[in-house]
């Protein structure tokens, strides 16, 4: 019996406008991915890369067709309901970073914390985990700094702290490296890499085929449609080796 997929779509549809004015973004798009896989999405401007994103993070809905995430269906969830999801079960890293300029480090790692509907934190259990999530991206020393105060690199990695913070199933990353010189780019994807080697599951879109050779998997769009969807074989043997 093969493994239950952590993400499935089936036949997934997303139309935007009506009559001769609408738009097809997504057209019977079915794939899958397991839980552990890095996974790179890429395609031109238009392709349906990030409506695919934006519904596999439930921040939309597909017009048609079924997102099945962990086993539970949320293709018709209304706002609140995929609100709840989002917080729970999905890191989101922005090519922007989306940091609040005015707060410390560590209390952008905790926000995730304070909106969490699965119960509220006491405020020192959200400085102990915010801080732990910056230890693990290589930032405890900068835990009181603010976002100007940050190299863009280290402002990626907060946000990547943040992402992690409420241990979601899955990390979905836009184009994370997009304001970023190539060793700062580099050094988020070798924190990537690492996250992925721990047993994250990643879903990367990227317009890098450089970046998309990180992955374990390359997926590309076309049209609304998957054109491609190839293994990276030098990455599944890179951790595969790893692994004994």
């Amino acid at each position: 019996m093969s493994q239950q997929p952590l993400i499935e779509t089936l036949d997934l549809v997303k139309t935007y406008g009506k009559g001769p004015v609408q738009v097809h973004a997504l057209n019977d798009v079915s794939l899958r991915i397991q839980t552990g896989e890095f996974v790179a999405i890429m395609g031109s401007s238009g392709s349906g890369k990030s409506t695919l994103m934006n519904i596999l993070g439930c921040l939309d809905r597909p017009t048609s067709g079924r997102y099945i995430l962990a086993g539970q269906d949320v293709s018709d969830l209304d706002a609140y309901e995929r609100a709840e999801i989002r917080n729970r079960e999905i890191g989101f890293v922005f090519q922007s970073y989306n940091l609040l300029g005015r707060t410390t480090a560590l209390k952008n790692v905790a926000l995730p914390l304070i909106y969490s509907h699965n119960g509220k934190h006491a405020p020192e259990v959200r400085h102990k985990l915010a801080l732990e999530a910056l230890e693990a991206v290589g930032l405890a020393d900068r835990a009181d700094h603010l976002p100007s105060e940050l190299s863009g690199g280290q402002q990626q990695r907060v946000a990547i702290a943040r992402a992690l913070i409420n241990d979601p199933l899955i990390i979905l990353a836009d184009e994370p490296t997009g304001n970023l010189d190539t060793a700062a780019s580099l050094e988020i994807m070798s924190l990537l890499h690492d996250l992925h080697d721990r047993g994250r599951t990643i879903v990367m879109v990227t317009h890098e085929p450089d970046l998309a050779e990180h992955a374990q998997r390359v997926i590309h769009f076309r049209d609304g449609r998957v054109e491609t969807d190839k293994v990276n074989g030098e990455r599944q043997a890179a951790r595969s080796a790893g692994a004994h």
